[in-house]
């Protein structure tokens, strides 16, 4: 027996992500005593609401040339072969395969394609609502967020610390803060 998904003012329809209002960002462990952040600045995608919430998806990718840590050295090294290798893998792409309500929030499943690696990765999803635009358009806004390995996706550059540790570490916590715009 399935449950219908209820969402208040919710808008059947194809929408595209506005860029301008909206972020990508994640962030990993450094030398084991703190974190340092990023972001990309380019990416884009689609979102279809369907009639029914829990046949929605979502295609989305990500520039990864676009990286920015707010070092123009590190984010030279990650574009290199020791990371993201972004010669040969120039984007990740993300596609969702479901949907399921998660309490007052939901589970969007999906696969990202990373580094030539295709892998499972759930994101933890908010929907933050829909609504009207100042120029006669409609917008909706959600929240979400994932952990992922960086060695799951074949980026597995170690860098011992002494004294143990690394200089990086493998989980890497993504952030996203989405705000689309409904297609006439």
């Amino acid at each position: 027996m399935t449950t219908a998904i209820q969402i208040p003012g919710y808008v059947a329809g194809t929408w595209t992500i506005d860029a301008t209002h909206s972020a990508v960002s994640f962030s990993v462990r450094h030398l084991m005593v703190s974190k340092v952040r990023g972001s990309f600045r380019t990416f884009e995608g689609t979102l279809v609401t369907a009639e029914n919430p829990a046949d929605s998806s979502v295609t989305a990718t990500i520039d990864l040339t676009s990286i920015d840590t707010n070092n123009a050295d590190r984010d030279n090294h990650i574009r290199s072969a020791d990371f993201f290798e972004v010669e040969k893998y120039p984007t990740m792409t993300y596609r969702s395969t479901g949907l399921r309500a998660d309490g007052d929030d939901f589970i969007l499943d999906g696969e990202l394609d990373l580094h030539g690696v295709v892998k499972s990765v759930p994101l933890k999803l908010e929907l933050n609502g829909f609504g009207p635009d100042p120029y006669g358009g409609t917008r909706v806004g959600f929240s979400a967020t994932a952990e992922i390995s960086r060695n799951d996706f074949g980026i597995d550059i170690h860098m011992p610390l002494d004294g143990g540790g690394v200089v990086i570490g493998d989980k890497i916590a993504i952030s996203l803060e989405i705000e689309a715009v409904l297609q006439a």
